[in-house]
């Protein structure tokens, strides 16, 4: 089943640079998805600051978006909301318009986050639901999904832009010693860098998600 995923920046009305911080999520889309192409259709804007895109799989989506939380800087950050269930287009003069109910699913989905951020979870960044036609199963697949993506945003969201990074090249297989080359600082530092913002459980979760690199 097909995953729509809508995402929005978070602020992004308050912003002071609001051109700079589209060019840091475009350049940051195309990053991961060269590290891992798992998009059948990547991110991309759509009106305002929203992007719409469409994954394979759940698992694929929510590997993927990691990737994208961690490859942002301080200063701009993403919410995310994913859909379950059918998805097309209603053709129209300026070209398809995405339509069905994974896309009213999805568009659901990042309200939720949004009234979650606004209450008692202000790190919710990531919120999934099935479609309203999609059997119990994968709904109950949809609030599993929700448990780990909310402890795994309260992880990222309080990370520093360094320890994402030092995350995100655990996540793709880099060593803690070709990162700490990278950062120009010592092994243990960047050991004790991931050990700190609790990375080590953000990358098993990475690594059960069975996303891979490409070779």
């Amino acid at each position: 089943m097909p995953i729509a995923v809508t995402a929005d920046i978070v602020g992004s009305r308050r912003l002071a640079d609001r051109g700079a911080a589209q060019a840091a999520l475009d350049a940051a889309i195309v990053r991961v998805q060269q590290a891992l192409p798992l998009a059948v259709r990547a991110l991309r804007p759509t009106v305002g600051d929203e992007q719409q895109a469409v994954y394979e799989t759940l698992d694929a989506a929510m590997a993927a978006l990691l990737l994208l939380q961690l490859t942002l800087p301080d200063g701009v950050e993403c919410r995310f909301g994913l859909g379950i269930g059918r998805i097309g287009t209603v053709p129209s003069a300026s070209g398809g318009i995405p339509d069905g109910p994974g896309w009213w699913a999805a568009r659901h989905a990042i309200e939720t986050v949004h009234a979650l951020e606004q209450r008692a979870v202000p790190n919710a960044r990531t919120w999934v639901e099935a479609s309203e036609e999609e059997a119990p199963d994968v709904h109950d697949e949809a609030r599993r999904a929700n448990a780990y993506l909310l402890a795994r945003d309260g992880l990222v969201v309080a990370m520093s832009e360094r320890a994402r990074r030092l995350t995100y090249g655990r996540c793709l297989g880099v060593t803690q010693r070709e990162l700490a080359d990278a950062e120009g600082i010592t092994q243990s530092a960047v050991s004790q860098a991931l050990a700190a913002a609790g990375s080590a459980a953000v990358v098993e979760g990475f690594r059960l998600l069975g996303a891979r690199a490409p070779e």
